[in-house]
């Protein structure tokens, strides 16, 4: 196990910056998600952890030893750093057994002598950790599933304990089942063997699900770092926001804790106003999809008007024009429940608080 300290990192490559003043702290065995756009620059951070490049300025540290810095470089095979590339990266002509006894010391490699009962004792466990079954050790990585070579390509990377283990969005070529699968294996995996773990990703869910820590990448720089339920209650900005799920924006006016918009009265939890705003400024207020309905009590007066519908098989979206207001949102419903029409007047409700920008 180790701490990753990333200090005030940046590279360029081809002339263009692709990373900028990037710093981070990953206590020992935890589990980091580092997610963005493509272009964000988070395979290259994930790279110079690794030790596959060397940043333009800036240090990295495993606990007390710098391996990057201005005087100082240390290569990806002296780190003890384990990698998970994106297409697993299997030898075809080595069976899943072989496969994992390559990541194994040179040393320890050895299929014969007084070792070899060692090495197949690790071999085994490491597959057990990643739920790969005894009986796949002795195929080769085109007779399993995608999802499976995966989980070899991990069960490699772990075999010599690593200090670290990075995965560059390993899940990401497949179908949703097999995804859910192989992260929640690798997951087990992961602390089951105690080892500090940083994911790249460009899926918010996967993110969010798989990190104890998640950091958000936008053009080359960290815009926001923590545990994923305070990024995702209190996001630093309105990108960062809409990158993590379905985020709902509406016009406001401030109101000390609160703020009045087109459809009603909403209370703030976070406010990440600029300095000076006051009561009565304008204000955007982020809200999630889920937070709006539409209003089922006939008594409630109608604030909206239905300007658009648009089925999405079992659901349907409904356009929503705030009433003496340009302002709209979309709130889904169940399509076979809905009995909606273009040009119905209807009352939007928010649920819950808000955030203000």
């Amino acid at each position: 196990m180790t701490t990753l300290r990333v200090q005030d990192v940046s590279i360029a490559l081809g002339g263009s910056p692709v990373l900028s003043g990037v710093s981070l702290t990953i206590p020992t065995g935890t589990r980091t998600a580092l997610v963005g756009a493509s272009g964000s620059g988070k395979t290259t951070l994930l790279r110079l952890i690794a030790g596959f490049a060397r940043p333009d300025s800036g240090t990295i540290a495993l606990d007390d030893t710098v391996v990057s810095g201005p005087h100082t470089f240390l290569p990806a095979h002296r780190r003890g750093v384990g990698y998970v590339a994106q297409d697993g990266a299997l030898f075809p002509h080595l069976t899943v057994e072989q496969n994992i006894r390559f990541g194994l010391p040179r040393r320890e490699r050895g299929s014969r002598g007084p070792r070899a009962a060692e090495s197949m004792a690790r071999i085994r466990e490491v597959a057990e950790l990643v739920a790969l079954p005894a009986d796949l050790l002795r195929r080769y990585p085109h007779e399993i599933s995608g999802g499976q070579q995966q989980r070899v390509s991990v069960a490699r990377a772990l075999a010599p304990a690593p200090k670290m283990i990075v995965l560059d969005e390993p899940f990401s070529a497949l179908d949703t089942g097999l995804r859910e699968q192989s992260r929640v294996a690798v997951i087990a995996a992961l602390e089951a063997s105690d080892a500090t773990a940083v994911l790249v990703t460009h899926d918010q869910d996967e993110a969010l699900m798989f990190g104890q820590q998640i950091g958000i990448l936008a053009g080359g720089r960290l815009e926001q770092h923590g545990s994923p339920l305070s990024v995702f209650d209190n996001p630093s900005s309105a990108e960062v926001a809409s990158f993590l799920g379905d985020a709902v924006f509406v016009a406001g006016h401030l109101q000390g804790n609160s703020a009045e918009t087109a459809f009603g009265r909403v209370a703030l939890r976070h406010q990440n106003t600029a300095q000076g705003v006051g009561p009565g400024s304008s204000i955007r207020v982020l809200l999630r999809a889920e937070q709006l309905t539409i209003g089922q009590d006939a008594a409630a007066p109608a604030n909206g008007q239905i300007s658009a519908l648009s089925p999405r098989g079992t659901r349907l979206q409904v356009e929503i024009e705030a009433i003496g207001s340009a302002e709209r949102v979309v709130v889904t419903v169940a399509a076979a429940e809905s009995g909606y029409r273009v040009g119905d007047a209807v009352t939007v409700l928010i649920q819950g608080s808000g955030v203000s920008y």
